[in-house]
């Protein structure tokens, strides 16, 4: 199936690749790590301890950041040395006793515990996670799926959920927690964080994205779509649409893909985290917009500067004398 066309027109799209791509590289990301719960993953150089942390910290990476990175950091010390091996053992013999007294707002030790379980047996029975995800994607593609990202999501969600150990730890407590941590990306929404994951998985290594499951393609991949992203693309132009979709992570990620076809999401870190700092606030500050690397290409900024206003009017004064 055709992807769908973005809100971008190609022009436009022409115009903005350059600026973006200034931004994006001259971004400094380092600086940004230790705000965002990609460090989690990349603290680990075992591949398998890395896509099993990665897991844990995309799922719980709902909320504010300074409240969820002290709730998975917590995890991630009981897992201690070895995430991959705790999982294993947790698939081997379903036990939430260790994670004890864990709590973040919709989730329990038990809820953790079985996604945690989960990993585990989805590895022991294909050998990675990744590896298991490349196979779903592979065939939702050749089944034909609209969207075969979304369907190799869903796919694999339902897997997780439905894995032996984590239904036995689940059993007096029921599913739904593990429902809200593994959530069906058909169900609507733009899957943010199943999306952020396959960013992380996938896309690198480039000092930020870890490059480990390199069977994806990540011209394939989807904007985890956030309220700073959101908030961002709409000023850019690409989209009009002012809902947190799936429709709208694919309109997003269809405008930058006219930037850059190979690897659309590249741009998702620096202008999540332009949002994030403040230094793209809900409400237009001109001071910030001036001196914005961007502002060239955002209809926000687009008047902030003397020297673009000037220009704006000179321009607007020769059309209405044509």
């Amino acid at each position: 199936m055709p992807r769908r066309t973005p809100s971008a027109s190609r022009g436009r799209a022409r115009r903005l690749a350059p600026i973006l791509d200034r931004f994006q590289r001259g971004f400094d990301a380092a600086a940004r790590l230790a705000a965002d719960p990609v460090e989690f993953p990349r603290r680990y150089a075992d591949p398998g301890d890395a896509e099993v942390a990665g897991l844990l910290a995309a799922c719980l990476a709902y909320g504010r950041a300074d409240v969820f990175k002290p709730m998975i950091e917590s995890v991630l010390r009981v897992a201690a040395p070895s995430p991959a091996a705790f999982a294993a053992r947790l698939a081997r013999i379903p036990d939430a006793a260790p994670l004890s007294g864990f709590r973040y707002r919709f989730n329990t030790a038990e809820d953790v515990a079985s996604l945690l379980a989960a990993a585990g047996w989805v590895r022991d029975r294909y050998g990675s996670l990744g590896a298991r995800f490349a196979v779903l994607l592979e065939q939702a593609t050749a089944d034909g799926a609209r969207a075969p990202l979304r369907e190799a999501l869903a796919l694999f969600a339902a897997e997780l959920r439905e894995a032996p150990p984590a239904l036995v730890l689940l059993d007096r407590r029921g599913g739904r927690g593990l429902r809200h941590l593994c959530p069906d990306p058909r169900a609507g929404g733009a899957a943010k964080r199943w999306n952020l994951y396959l960013r992380w998985m996938v896309r690198g290594p480039d000092g930020v994205d870890l490059g480990l499951w390199r069977e994806v393609p990540t011209s394939a991949l989807v904007v985890p779509l956030d309220t700073h992203v959101a908030r961002v693309a709409r000023r850019l132009g690409l989209t009009r649409r002012r809902d947190l979709s799936w429709r709208t992570a694919e309109e997003v990620t269809g405008a930058l893909r006219l930037a850059d076809a190979g690897d659309p999401v590249r741009f998702d870190f620096a202008l999540c985290h332009l949002g994030m700092s403040g230094h793209c606030p809900p409400r237009r500050d001109p001071e910030r917009c001036a001196t914005c690397v961007l502002a060239d290409g955002c209809e926000a900024g687009a008047f902030s500067a003397p020297g673009r206003r000037a220009a704006r009017g000179s321009r607007s004064a020769r059309a209405g004398r044509s």
